[in-house]
């Protein structure tokens, strides 16, 4: 379980002291996908590194599985914007980052992940090589090799088309229902909010309050999109943000 109970997060001391985050509280239970929204800059990626370990609150607390978040867990993984490639690391050495090289289990582990994501193929190449969604796949291939219990994504289809987005927000909810990993996504996407997540946390401007969550227990099926409970969802959130 994650819980977050009446987080605050700051930046800078004295008079350039900026609050970020202001008593956020909620929880994911193991399993659970959570979608975080909300305008730009208002402090949602600043939640999601606090959840990962790499900031610590001012206010409140954060804790896994009953454990506080104060450093990053092996079973935490975080995917960014840009997926974090090294270029001159092959898609290999890339989705191997994050584990000890030699070990055949792991090794095993790292070739069925790119197998999974149809990368094992191109294995050998360098990210120059490689199109901006397959660089996406292989910052997930690198996440999924830890086996991790929470995923955290901290809008990780920016700048993408959309059938490339889209295409790879189907490869999310499949990996999610397969490996049960809990799931953070911070997007400021609508749509990519009402398609990955059953709880939608609407935030506010900075600092970032919960302004409302929104309910979406009919996702979960690649059809979702072309339904009316989907739409009904994207309204919702429109209205929401634009409160």
């Amino acid at each position: 379980m994650i819980r977050i109970d009446d987080v605050s997060i700051a930046y800078g001391r004295g008079l350039r002291r900026v609050l970020a985050v202001n008593g956020v509280s909620l929880e994911a239970e193991r399993g659970d996908s959570l979608a975080l929204i909300g305008p730009s800059g208002c402090g949602k990626s600043t939640l999601l590194f606090s959840i990962a370990g790499l900031l610590t609150p001012c206010a409140g607390t954060i804790s896994i599985d009953g454990q506080p978040t104060s450093k990053p867990r092996r079973d935490v993984a975080l995917i960014l914007q840009n997926a974090g490639l090294l270029p001159w690391k092959t898609v290999w050495q890339n989705a191997n980052l994050s584990l000890r090289l030699g070990r055949e289990p792991r090794e095993k582990t790292a070739a069925d992940v790119l197998q999974e994501l149809g990368l094992y193929d191109v294995r050998d190449r360098f990210p120059s090589e490689l199109s901006e969604g397959m660089k996406r796949r292989v910052g997930v291939a690198r996440a999924l090799s830890t086996s991790p219990s929470v995923m955290l994504m901290d809008e990780p289809l920016a700048s993408l088309d959309t059938l490339t987005r889209e295409r790879i927000q189907d490869l999310f909810l499949r990996l999610w229902q397969k490996h049960g990993f809990s799931l953070l996504v911070v997007t400021h996407d609508i749509e990519e909010a009402a398609f990955l997540g059953q709880r939608i946390i609407v935030l506010s401007d900075l600092p970032a309050t919960v302004k409302t969550v929104v309910e979406n227990p009919e996702m979960g099926d690649l059809a979702f999109r072309r339904s009316d409970a989907f739409h009904n969802t994207v309204g919702a959130l429109r209205e929401a943000l634009e409160q």
